[in-house]
């Protein structure tokens, strides 16, 4: 039999037994909430673009003619001054109003920043629609609207949208337009390579949609 020493020891290792097994519980418990919440979150942004693709294609093309567009994004080499007058600054406002993005105040960076780097300007925001419902869903302050440098838990963060806007254009033209990936689809290779296609059409149906 146990003495009173032993059992309250034997109690005691107990308790400290079922206290680990409860904290595991509680870290298990805790990673899959986690993991649920990241799902469900793409699942919603997944849902929300997979609508509005279908809302443009429809208003705006029907038979979906520039799902596979080959269209170079590289421009000529020109300079403008942006300003609010500027039709495609415009153009991206209301855009950005329509499906309310913060990047509202961000299109003439946008416009700027397309020009110093001689690309579409409708480029970035086409890529933020598809990685981001237009920055609906990114990680916490991060200002990454574009999946840049995010893979699984490791998040590229920013401090502000301009910033933002700023770094991957510089590395969409370094890494992508540079080296002669020139259309949505040949950027996808190299940028998401595992989609199945559904990203270049994206991109191709957003830049539509900003025409």
């Amino acid at each position: 039999m146990f003495d009173k020493y032993h059992l309250f020891a034997y109690h005691k290792d107990m308790v400290k037994k079922y206290f680990f097994y409860f904290l595991a519980f509680l870290i298990l418990l805790g990673v899959n909430a986690y993991f649920v919440s990241k799902l469900y979150q793409n699942s919603r942004k997944q849902a929300n673009a997979a609508k509005i693709l279908a809302e443009i294609t429809q208003a705006n093309n029907p038979q979906n003619q520039f799902r596979n567009s080959s269209a170079p994004f590289v421009l000529g080499a020109y300079t403008t001054d942006i300003s609010l007058s500027d039709g495609r600054a415009a153009n991206l406002k209301s855009f950005f109003r329509k499906y309310n993005s913060p990047l509202y105040d961000n299109a003439e960076t946008i416009v700027s920043v397309s020009d110093q780097y001689h690309f579409d300007y409708r480029l970035l925001p086409a890529i933020a629609m598809q990685e981001s419902n237009l920055c609906k869903y990114i990680p916490e302050d991060s200002f990454n609207c574009w999946g840049w440098g995010i893979y699984g838990n490791t998040a590229l963060k920013f401090s502000s949208y301009d910033e933002a806007i700023i770094a991957v254009a510089k590395g969409i033209k370094d890494e992508y337009l540079d080296k002669g990936l020139l259309t949505a689809s040949a950027i996808m290779e190299k940028y998401t390579p595992s989609s199945n296609g559904s990203w270049a059409h994206g991109v191709n149906t957003f830049l539509k949609a900003l025409e």
